[in-house]
């Protein structure tokens, strides 16, 4: 016995046989199945509705700041006080006036205008545009004519009517003969004389207050024909 306690390893010439079967007789693995990306799917649709949920309120608060930017610098509330006009507008009613329709058409037979009391510009007067500049006008028996010929004004209730006489007078130019609805209780144009158009600042085109009168207040088609 050697001085070493060591043991030596020699390793093997030949190398060692192992009996398997080939390789082709394991089972084999099933295929991988692909990813289905259901969840990558599912937040590109989230994604989607969050965007479109962004434009749409950007897009409705553009339209209400335009609405706004439109009611303040185009149109005027105002409060309509007495029943001169009734009954289209009746006391304490809330209306609509465009401030600016006159800068852009003329002022037609039939408007609904907010003028300056030619008597105190301190008070504003809402009428109804009845003959325009240059024109004769003639009352009779409460019918208004209009250069010899009468206006249809279904406007005016019979029981509003006021059958008194006027004129005929001449409508000065750039002057406007105004009347309100309700004849009998009106301070108007008969009373005061034609309204120059420079104090004619707005006409009435919306009612919002009390809710049962709100609604359009357009030109009546028949109070501008002769």
């Amino acid at each position: 016995m050697s001085n070493s306690d060591e043991h030596s390893l020699t390793p093997s010439t030949n190398p060692l046989d192992v009996d398997v079967e080939p390789t082709s007789h394991f089972p084999q693995a099933p295929p991988p199945q692909p990813v289905r990306a259901r969840s990558s799917t599912s937040k590109d649709r989230q994604h989607h509705v969050r965007h479109e949920i962004r434009v749409w309120t950007r897009d409705l608060l553009i339209a209400i700041g335009l609405a706004l930017i439109i009611i303040i610098f185009l149109y005027q509330p105002v409060k309509v006080e007495g029943t001169s006009m009734a009954p289209l507008l009746s006391d304490q009613e809330r209306i609509f006036i465009n401030k600016f329709v006159y800068r852009f058409e003329p002022i037609h037979r039939g408007d609904v205008v907010v003028f300056w009391y030619p008597l105190d510009r301190t008070k504003s007067f809402i009428k109804r545009v009845i003959a325009l500049p240059g024109e004769n006008v003639q009352i009779r028996q409460g019918m208004v004519y209009v250069d010899g010929q009468q206006i249809k004004e279904p406007y005016v209730p019979p029981q509003y009517e006021d059958l008194s006489d006027y004129g005929p007078v001449r409508v000065p130019p750039g002057m406007f003969f105004v009347m309100g609805d309700h004849r009998i209780s009106s301070n108007d144009s008969r009373v005061f004389g034609p309204v120059p158009s420079r104090f004619i600042y707005g006409r009435a085109v919306f009612a919002y207050w009390p809710v049962d009168h709100f609604g359009s207040l357009s030109t009546t088609a028949e109070a501008q024909e002769k």
